[in-house]
């Protein structure tokens, strides 16, 4: 298929066949080469089939496939042109996320007590696949459904974290529109099993440090410095998003018969945004993201008590604060400007991350001159980097940049290429301490399965998409 070099960072994809608008991909020279040869390239085109899609079919540098959608992908469909929703360009983890936390220690006095920290962390943040445990134990469902509703605030209320953490998170932790009453009972029952609880795969807690500042200036609005110690957190809504996309998926192919379009993919299941399914699925996903607000929101207050126990302290003395907390897979209706119209917009960032530019009114006071805050994590062997949004200009992909490293080989084949290794004591080599619930998690997600994120970061950063503020090193880390 045609591909044309739009510039050192942009490639395009004219529109061809029934392609609606053209596809981008943001990637270097390097990077375009592989993504030709995955099939998130044809998810590009196929998602531009979409009624309703406006502007482009973008894909991020960490783009690779995914279901229907790439990871990486963001598109956006317009409610006066026919648009859709679809759940395949949320993912099944909706609102999978991203939570950066800043204390008062540093590197060096982390170092020495390295092991003992992750072992209670360890032992004190629930993690793995089993629903059998979680921070908050099993809820009833009326309790579960004020948290569909409140989002972190739920958790706040309980006694954990301050309004200061929901300031400092997207949407204020609770995204508006939930509505709890068009979840199913399946669902229901098995979030109320799962808050509070960090999952498998490649969600993580991480220790770090300031490894390098980028720009003092911008670092200093976060209070950080070079050492200062940091703590990752990447989850998002467990099994109860889970199965919000399960169901709406199969609720929305049972009726793709009774729609007036046909798309080329049975993945890329999407419903009108006026009709009663694409409605609910907007308030059920809502429900699944504010489901995922509160699970960070307890999981930071759950590391924030091991670690003061671990230096046998207290919270408050260890100066903890939220720095940002962040989504990498949701839908929002948006205010965009399309050939000069401002338009009402569902913008789905599948694997990609908002990045709203400086001024924007959605933000923290307190970052409103510097941009939103990004937070694009690497693979546990590797660096995370936290950024801001730019000031745009011309055609962009809906104030969005990318969400991680994103995968170079699947599962199953990082498992095959870890065979007869001790991925463990490999990181351990590198100065990173891992404890892990599932010795295949660990091979799963090696580094090696993953892109560089620093290139990643830097198309980013060359596009005039984002701006970077610090980079980050794992010391210790936990996962499922």
């Amino acid at each position: 298929m045609e591909m044309i070099k739009k510039s050192d960072t942009l490639w395009e994809i004219p529109a061809q066949g029934g392609m609606r608008v053209p596809g981008r991909i943001l990637a270097n020279n390097r990077m375009i080469e592989l993504i030709q040869q995955d099939k998130s390239f044809n998810q590009v085109v196929n998602v531009a089939h979409l009624p309703g899609i406006v502007g482009y079919s973008w894909a991020m540098p960490d783009v690779h496939v995914g279901y229907g959608f790439p990871i990486g992908g963001v598109a956006a469909t317009a409610f006066d042109e026919g648009g859709v929703v679809s759940p395949g360009g949320v993912g099944y983890d909706i609102n999978c996320g991203v939570r950066m936390i800043a204390c008062d220690l540093e590197v060096d006095e982390v170092r020495g007590k390295v092991g003992k920290l992750i072992r209670t962390l360890f032992g004190r943040v629930p993690c793995g696949p089993s629903a059998h445990e979680s921070g908050w134990g099993h809820m009833n469902s009326d309790d579960l459904k004020k948290v569909l509703k409140d989002g972190a605030r739920f958790v706040v209320e309980g006694g954990m974290g301050t309004d200061r953490d929901l300031t400092f998170s997207e949407e204020n932790g609770a995204m508006p529109g939930a509505d709890p009453d068009v979840v199913s009972t399946h669902a229901i029952d098995r979030g109320r099993r799962q808050l509070g609880s960090l999952g498998s795969g490649n969600h993580f807690l991480e220790v770090g440090y300031v490894h390098h500042v980028f720009s003092p200036e911008l670092a200093t609005v976060f209070g950080l410095d070079k050492g200062s110690v940091t703590i990752l957190i990447h989850t998002g809504s467990r099994g109860f998003g889970h199965q919000v996309c399960t169901d709406y998926l199969k609720m929305m192919a049972s009726k793709a018969s009774s729609y007036d379009f046909q798309l080329p993919d049975r993945q890329l299941a999407a419903a009108p945004l006026d009709s009663s399914v694409g409605k609910g699925y907007l308030g059920a996903m809502a429900a699944a993201a504010n489901f995922a607000w509160a699970n960070r929101q307890t999981l930071m207050v759950l590391a924030q008590r091991a670690i003061a126990e671990s230096f046998g302290t207290t919270v408050e003395r260890l100066g903890f604060r939220l720095l940002y907390d962040v989504s990498h897979n949701i839908a929002k209706i948006e205010l965009h400007e399309i050939s000069g119209e401002q338009k009402k917009l569902c913008v789905h960032r599948k694997g990609a991350t908002r990045a709203l530019p400086p001024g924007d009114s959605r933000l923290p006071e307190l970052y409103r001159p510097i941009g939103q805050p990004v937070l694009v994590p690497g693979d546990m062997g590797t660096a995370s980097y936290l950024c801001v949004g730019s000031a745009i200009t011309g055609e962009h992909p809906f104030f969005s940049t990318c969400h991680g490293a994103g995968r170079l080989m699947s599962r199953s084949a990082a498992i095959r290429h870890g065979k007869g290794r001790s991925i463990g004591d490999e990181l351990k080599d590198r100065g990173v301490t891992v404890m892990a619930k599932d010795r295949r998690t660990l091979a799963e997600e090696m580094p090696e399965a993953y892109k560089d994120v620093a290139e990643v970061v830097d198309v980013m950063y060359n596009a005039g998409l984002l701006k970077k503020v610090v980079e980050v090193r794992p010391i210790g880390v936990i996962k499922g």
